[in-house]
């Protein structure tokens, strides 16, 4: 169960940190039903991502940090249910972007749990 929720964090760190960097380079305004974000907060949601990389990676350094994966897949999965809420209320009716949020939610709420109840990282 160990290796699942460290391998789940790697993979979550590479996929935070490619959506982090291409919310730098893209406005919220190509993805139309994101378009009622505020580019403000577009762009503070990839600073916050970027702090949930490191969220994710640093206990492998230092299990000291070992709080920061599950606060990190709190935070994400957080993000990914607004993404999914300001999509329904978009009226969307293509929702195959929808789901893939909700899966990235469904997979950081997994670490979340492990992390936090099944396998926490000890000091």
């Amino acid at each position: 169960m160990n290796l699942l929720l460290w391998v789940l964090q790697v993979v979550l760190a590479l996929h935070t940190a490619t959506g982090a960097i291409w919310k730098f380079s893209n406005s919220e305004q190509s993805i139309p039903s994101l378009a009622a974000l505020p580019h403000e907060l577009w762009m503070a949601m990839s600073g916050i991502e970027l702090l949930c990389v490191f969220g994710f990676i640093l206990p492998i350094f230092s299990k000291r940090l070992g709080k920061g994966a599950p606060i990190a897949a709190v935070l994400i999965a957080a993000e990914m249910l607004v993404f999914s809420g300001v999509h329904l209320s978009a009226g969307e009716t293509d929702h195959a972007p929808m789901i893939y949020w909700l899966v990235v939610a469904a997979l950081c709420a997994f670490v979340a749990f492990g992390r936090f109840i099944l396998r926490p990282i000890r000091p």
